[in-house]
């Protein structure tokens, strides 16, 4: 089974599929897009969109997680501590995902768009405070990751509707020595 997930057609079929999508939402809107435009595009047939996709709504989720952590560099932060640096960059990396996809998402997904980004922070904070206080696994630690991931959203929102003229990193950055102190 391990090898038909690292088969490299499988793959780059996949990768095909969700670049085919990520263009084609630059042209339309996501409630226009169908499971045929993506299979037209990329010159594949349905049942091989089924086979890596549940539907249109499962190929959404999974481009925007993986999006997500490459803007995120999960693999870098997840081998780090929660420090001033830290915050700042992941703050920053939420703000311009979120801004990436201003132009290209119905406002009607926005719900889906902030659960990924909640759900991929909080996994991301969790292994940072797992490795910041060396335990294997804390129930107080999952806790606070998922208020820091929920109250990093948040922050981004708030950002994004009321203080553009401030950059992301000027906006956090008096917020991060009261979050720091809860912290240690």
């Amino acid at each position: 089974m391990d090898q038909v997930k690292t088969d490299p057609r499988i793959i780059r079929t996949r990768k095909l599929i969700m670049d085919t999508f990520i263009d084609l939402s630059g042209k339309k809107e996501f409630k226009d897009i169908t499971v045929k435009d993506i299979t037209t595009e990329a010159m594949i047939n349905r049942a091989t969109f089924y086979y890596h996709f549940e539907d249109i709504y499962d190929l959404l989720d999974k481009v925007l997680s993986e999006v997500l952590l490459v803007n995120l560099k999960s693999e870098v932060y997840e081998k780090e501590e929660i420090n001033e640096q830290s915050l700042t960059s992941i703050f920053k990396a939420i703000t311009n995902f979120q801004m990436s996809l201003s132009n290209r998402c119905h406002r009607g997904y926005e719900d889906t768009i902030a659960r990924i980004i909640r759900d991929q922070l909080e996994v991301l904070l969790y292994k940072m405070l797992l490795k910041q206080h060396q335990v294997k696994e804390d129930e107080s630690l999952k806790v606070a990751a998922v208020m820091l991931s929920w109250g990093i959203y948040g922050a981004s929102v708030e950002w994004r509707r009321n203080s553009q003229d401030a950059t992301p990193e000027e906006y956090i950055k008096s917020a991060i020595p009261y979050i720091l102190k809860g912290i240690e």
